[in-house]
């Protein structure tokens, strides 16, 4: 299986763990900068040179060597599970794509058919019950997550644990694990941990929210979405990751972690 969604730099000073739908464009702009004192110019997901990372065949060999000896400093990246969703549904359900195109072609009138979800018209831009179509498409995510239907579950909306977890069974080891809720703090313990060809400062490092404009921005906060039923089924998909990454599950409301993660249970419980 290797190491699926690890991106790692040209001069092996630090390895990545991609979690979709957490600060990934931003990281791996810092990390394509740390090596070559300019970012990439463009989506970091489409660079095919400049990093290596998992999906190019020849960096293969080079992560499989490094993560398995653990030779670089590892790290990963997570964000609370109710944003997290949130975020996907607007991003990949409601918006455009980049290519101009709708999220996996007939996605969203499968959706629409089969779920009733709304999504704001052709466009995307049309006033749509956004709450009543979130807790619907809820549904339809937790139907791909526990019975792989009406298709198997997509990385933005499958669980963190999952994820982050691959790295680990395959021999790799994490140093740290950064919450995207206290971004700065956390990504900084990493470039204290590493030697770098080009010093990064991150008070001028740009946000790269690749998602931001595809879709409509959310009109309500978010508990707002989140009845005792939708709290139900999130709980039913994700509850390893509120556990591990120690998030607040009883308040939506409560975007920040509740306690330190723990990378021995973290080991020890994604191991297997």
């Amino acid at each position: 299986m290797g190491f699926p969604g690890t991106w790692m730099t040209e001069s092996e000073s630090v390895v990545y763990r991609v979690v979709p739908k957490c600060a990934c464009s931003t990281i791996g702009q810092i990390m394509f900068y740390s090596d070559h004192g300019k970012f990439f110019d463009g989506d970091i997901h489409d660079a095919q040179d400049g990093m290596h990372k998992w999906a190019l065949e020849p960096s293969q060999a080079p992560i499989t060597s490094n993560v398995q000896s653990h030779q670089s400093y590892a790290f990963t990246c997570v964000r609370n599970p109710y944003t997290r969703i949130l975020s996907s549904f607007f991003d990949k359900i409601c918006g455009i794509q980049r290519n101009g195109r709708r999220y996996r072609g007939n996605l969203v009138p499968l959706l629409i058919q089969k779920y009733g979800i709304d999504v704001g018209g052709d466009d995307g831009k049309q006033e749509f019950d956004q709450i009543a179509s979130f807790r619907r498409f809820l549904l339809f995510a937790r139907d791909t997550i526990r019975w792989r239907r009406p298709m198997d579950p997509d990385i933005h909306w499958s669980g963190m644990s999952g994820h982050v977890s691959t790295f680990i069974v395959n021999g790799g080891t994490y140093d740290k694990i950064v919450w995207t809720e206290s971004f700065n703090e956390g990504m900084q313990d990493v470039l204290d941990a590493i030697e770098t060809p080009h010093e990064v400062k991150l008070a001028d490092i740009p946000r790269f929210n690749e998602s931001e404009g595809h879709g409509p921005k959310r009109a309500h906060p978010v508990e707002d979405y989140f009845d005792d039923l939708s709290m139900h089924l999130v709980r039913e998909i994700y509850k390893r990751d509120f556990e591990l990454f120690k998030y607040d599950f009883h308040n939506p409301g409560n975007k920040m972690p509740i306690a330190e993660i723990d990378l021995d249970e973290v080991h020890a419980k994604l191991g297997d």
